[in-house]
Formats: C-alpha cells, sequence, structure tokens
C-alpha cells in the first residue's frame, strides 16, 4: 500500500508539472483564435507554430477548448457523495468539541473522530484505506476555535482556514432556534469571482453532496471584504468568507419566504492553499501536530 501511494504521488507531480506548458500552449491558441476572429494579422512569435495550431484549433469543441484536467483534483467528486473525517487538535477543551459536533450537522456524511494520542499521518492513511474524500482538522486557542484545516484525499489540495468570530448565533431563545435538520443543503457561493476565490470555492463546495430540489436547508458562504490599494482601485483577493446556516419556510404561500438561523455561524480567513508535495508524507499534514 505505501509503495503504491508513493507510486500514484509521483505520478500526479508529474501530471502536475505539465501545467505550465498546457497553460502556454493553450494561450498560443488563444491568440491565434482572437486574430482570426477579428480578422487580425497572426503574432510574429506564433507565424511558425501557426499551421499546427490551427490544426489543434480545428479539433477542438466548445467543451474541450478551454478545459485542462491536469490540475483537476475533483475531476471524479460527482462519481460518489463526499466522505469526510473531523477531529481536532489534541486535547481538545469543550467548547471545540461541542463546535466539531455541530460542524457534524453542517458537513452532510461527516464522522467525528476523537484525535487521541494518533498522529496526522496515521490518520491520513486511515482515511484512505476507507475511502474517505475529505479531512478536516480544526484547532484552538485557550479554548477558542481559531483554525480550520481542509484537505482532499488522496493527493490534495489542502486550505489553512483561521477561524473568526465563532457561534451558533446570537439567538436568546434556544428552542426557538430548534435542532439542525439532517437533510442535504442547497448552498450558495456568492463573490468568488477571483482565480483565488473560484479555487477556494471549488474546495468548499465539493464537502457536499448533491441536495433534493425540495429540501429546506441552505448553507451559504459569502465572501464579502476585498482588499482595496492605495489608489482606491479594487484587487482581486480573497480575505473572509462567512458561513451561515439556515432553513427556511413558506408560511404564507409560494410568494412569502421566511429565513430562520439554525447556526452555527462563523468566518474563514483563508491563510494558505497548497497541494501535494515530494517531502509531505501524508498529503500536506505531516508536519501538523
Amino acid at each position: 500500500m505505501l509503495r503504491r501511494n508513493i507510486r500514484l504521488r509521483r505520478e500526479y507531480l508529474y501530471r502536475k508539472s505539465l501545467e505550465g506548458k498546457e497553460r502556454l500552449f493553450y494561450e498560443k491558441k488563444r491568440k491565434i483564435k482572437e486574430a482570426l476572429d477579428e480578422g487580425k494579422p497572426i503574432p510574429t512569435e506564433l507565424r511558425n507554430e501557426e499551421a499546427a495550431l490551427r490544426q489543434e484549433i480545428d479539433l477542438e469543441d466548445d467543451y474541450t477548448a478551454g478545459n485542462s484536467h491536469i490540475d483537476d483534483e475533483y475531476a471524479n467528486a460527482t462519481v460518489r457523495d463526499p466522505k469526510i473525517l473531523l477531529t481536532t487538535s489534541r486535547d481538545p477543551s469543550a467548547p471545540l468539541v461541542q463546535f466539531v459536533k455541530e460542524l457534524k450537522f453542517v458537513f452532510p456524511n461527516a464522522e467525528r473522530m476523537n484525535r487521541g494520542s494518533q498522529v496526522i499521518s496515521e490518520i491520513i492513511e486511515s482515511c484512505r484505506a476507507h475511502e474517505f474524500t475529505d479531512v478536516i482538522l480544526v484547532h484552538e486557542h485557550r479554548g477558542v476555535p481559531d483554525g480550520l484545516i481542509i484537505s482532499h484525499l488522496p493527493f490534495g489540495p489542502t486550505a489553512y482556514f483561521g477561524l473568526l468570530n465563532v457561534t451558533r448565533h446570537d439567538i436568546k431563545d434556544k428552542k426557538a432556534m430548534g435542532t439542525m435538520p439532517e437533510a442535504y443543503p442547497h448552498l450558495i457561493l456568492d463573490n468568488f469571482k477571483t482565480k483565488l476565490g473560484e479555487r477556494t470555492a471549488n474546495i468548499l463546495k465539493h464537502l457536499f453532496p448533491v441536495p433534493k430540489p425540495d429540501t429546506k436547508r441552505i448553507v451559504t458562504f459569502a465572501n464579502r471584504e476585498i482588499l482595496k490599494s492605495l489608489t482606491g482601485d479594487k484587487i482581486g483577493r480573497l480575505l473572509v468568507e462567512t458561513l451561515k446556516h439556515h432553513i427556511y419556510e413558506k408560511p404564507g404561500g409560494p410568494k412569502s419566504v421566511e429565513l430562520k438561523e439554525i447556526g452555527p455561524r462563523f468566518e474563514l480567513r483563508l491563510y494558505q492553499e497548497q497541494w501535494s508535495r515530494v517531502k509531505l508524507r501524508s498529503n500536506g499534514l505531516s508536519d501538523l501536530t
């Protein structure tokens, strides 16, 4: 099993190394296609390659024209529902344990495991053997959850998030809040427009299976904060996204919709995102404790 994982990882890293060449090849085809569509002369630097590139363009269709699956770690994500393992740092406090219990309801098909004395490499190998698709590790600082790591199996990516303003929510009447339903939720991803935002949205959305059309449960990830330069121009950088958890009801008919927040609510600040590396033994998490 260990040798097989090493071989598969090396094959993946080799395909990953080809990504830059594929992107350069795609840009050349795009420039030639734009010149042909607009009736402009072919760029001087591409005239020697024009015949071969035009032949490639003629063989493409709408689906293959701009798609490359070399770095698509989620190419098979629609084949089966996600299976998630939830765990914590060692010796978790009571608030962290309670927060992980609530996360288990947020992410369908998630299983919670007590960390104990297990190291990350053992957990990752066990998850691979039992066909888990993702591992979520929650950290804390002095009893307050402050870090969330999402790692997609078997080869990544691994995203490191900071947790802010962690609370179930501000409703005082806990009875009015009710319990969390276990139906697969509809997912709303708002304002993930940059390349980093699209990458982050891709990581988050594949934690949820496809819901039924009539489900009344909604999970929202809303990216609201955009960094601005000194001149006031917007810079495409993802800073904070907020998770909110609702159910909706229609007490007055189809045109009357009421949202009811059932928690938890928290903010995620993306700190780092990486894919598998040769020196990391277990999906980018072997150096974590």
